[in-house]
């Protein structure tokens, strides 16, 4: 039942996550993604040019830094109904994510900086703009915070999994930013046409859904991260992942279940280099 309704909001609204693997039955959680407004200002960010931000992307630093650094992230239980449990579980889990990558980052010899966590209950309004129509969390790359919606469904029927894929897909973007590959996707996007922007769009998306699959493969076999539920959501994506996205901004659902994969199997921030990728592979 909860996979069956997990399919229908998922044609109506932006739905990418949901459950019903091995007697776990939950809520789906939406998909979110990054505004599209570029930082007005971008502190400790220098200028470029085209062929050195172009490079970020495609040669940066963190692609040759070998498997994401396992901290033993165990966030612990997220039962139904709580959202205090709710908000300790997301807390946790950015703990999780900042102690990996920021060890990520120190491989690669390059500065770091922690994106802020705003948990809320509805809508609120971010320096980059309109938040997106159905989507539980955005990443605002101007006040580098991740905004995360606690809806009254997932208070009923949390699925640990689906909410973890989530945050680490919005920390992906975060990773995008502090990194300086997204010096070189704002700046493509400024002479872009629409079928060259909807490119830089999944190139964006699928990496980060990529790195977001790097960091759950450091939980593989936990009560977390079991393999039916994990190899549950990948065929889902496979099936309807697009179904939110009529535009082509994300990728066709097998796209998007190929990059995780590719991101799982390796678990390394150079399996996820999109930028590089032959564009038949990143449609």
């Amino acid at each position: 039942m909860a996979a069956a309704l997990a399919l229908a909001l998922a044609a109506a609204a932006l739905v990418l996550v949901l459950a019903d693997v091995a007697g776990t039955s939950s809520e789906p959680v939406s998909e979110a993604q990054q505004l599209e407004s570029p930082p007005s200002k971008v502190s400790g960010q220098k200028r470029w040019g085209a062929a050195a931000a172009e490079t970020l992307a495609t040669k940066n630093p963190l692609y040759s830094t070998g498997r994401l650094t396992d901290v033993n992230c165990r966030p612990g239980d997220l039962p139904a109904g709580s959202m205090i449990a709710y908000r300790r579980f997301l807390t946790r889990v950015t703990a999780c994510l900042n102690k990996a990558w920021a060890a990520q980052f120190r491989k690669a010899d390059m500065p770091f900086t922690k994106p802020r966590l705003r948990i809320i209950t509805s809508k609120v309004k971010t320096p980059c703009g309109t938040w997106n129509t159905g989507a539980d969390g955005v990443y605002c790359s101007t006040d580098r915070t991740m905004y995360l919606m606690i809806s009254k469904a997932q208070l009923r029927n949390p699925f640990p999994l689906g909410i973890t894929r989530l945050i680490a897909h919005e920390y992906g973007h975060h990773v995008q930013q502090v990194s300086g590959i997204w010096t070189y996707y704002w700046a493509a996007r400024t002479a872009a046409g629409k079928a060259r922007k909807l490119q830089l769009s999944r190139n964006s998306e699928l990496q980060a859904e990529c790195l977001s699959a790097v960091f759950m493969r450091t939980m593989e076999g936990t009560t977390l991260v079991t393999a039916p539920d994990w190899a549950y959501t990948v065929q889902w994506f496979k099936k309807n992942g697009a179904r939110g996205w009529p535009q082509n901004d994300h990728g066709k659902g097998p796209t998007q279940a190929a990059w995780m994969t590719r991101g799982y199997g390796r678990g390394t921030p150079g399996a996820c280099n999109t930028w590089a990728a032959n564009p038949r592979n990143t449609r």
